[in-house]
């Protein structure tokens, strides 16, 4: 057993502690880090469920992209329990009109040529365009992506394509909640964290010169630096 605070790192979509790996190397001698991977999910509620399943009493949540989205679950069922709060590229808005036919061309994708199709689809316009020749980053989230089945990002996109608008509980959060975002996320955009902000009681947003939306990989210094400063209060 350990006597330090509880820090779950939440992550997204087709992800899995890999997101979290340099951020996960820099809390942990503050903190036990527990990072869930949504596997076998279908529903962001189910999810949120499973994290409250391991959580004690009083804990803290950061997630990322489809992480936030379970994030946000966590807050509306178990508010009172949660010391610290941030959320990265992520958002709170209910399905857009266009999004089902977007996420459907990378669900027929996967039906008819597997994963790496996925993969070579999606990753690239995830990432900043200054890292689309980095190999060793596109080979870590490939390789990613490649851990889960078809039927796991079949359950995943049914879980995003299922959500509620969680607008409304943003009024409600007593905690002073981090905004993170990477400065070219075309899918999670620093305009719709400014408007989260704004309906915040207390924010602090950090926007991430140089990265997309896979902001813990692509800026993973950066990032880790916020939020040990973020989970521990200190400035150093």
């Amino acid at each position: 057993m350990t006597d330090k605070p509880v820090l779950f790192l939440l992550p997204g979509l087709m992800c899995d502690e890999a997101v979290w790996i340099d951020q996960q190397k820099t809390l942990s001698p503050y903190a036990n880090v527990i990072i869930p991977v949504f596997r076998g999910f279908d529903s962001l509620t189910d999810m949120a469920a499973y994290v409250l399943e391991q959580a004690p009493q009083r804990f803290s949540v950061a997630g990322h992209s489809m992480g936030g989205r379970v994030a946000w679950e966590i807050m509306e069922m178990a508010g009172n329990r949660i010391d610290k709060f941030a959320v990265l590229d992520s958002g709170v808005h209910p399905v857009k009109a266009a999004e089902p036919q977007k996420r459907q061309i990378l669900l027929d994708k996967a039906t008819e040529q597997g994963l790496q199709a996925v993969a070579d689809a999606w990753t690239l316009p995830m990432v900043h365009p200054s890292r689309h020749q980095d190999k060793k980053l596109i080979d870590e989230i490939h390789a990613m992506i490649l851990r889960n089945s078809v039927d796991d990002f079949f359950g995943q996109v049914k879980a995003l394509l299922g959500r509620k608008d969680q607008t409304g509980i943003l009024g409600q959060i007593e905690q002073e909640v981090l905004l993170i975002a990477g400065d070219e996320d075309s899918w999670s955009p620093p305009q719709q964290h400014e408007q989260m902000a704004e309906k915040l009681k207390r924010s602090r947003l950090e926007i991430i010169s140089g990265s997309g939306h896979m902001v813990s990989m692509e800026k993973p210094e950066e990032v880790s630096k916020i939020l040990l400063q973020w989970f521990t209060g200190n400035e150093n």
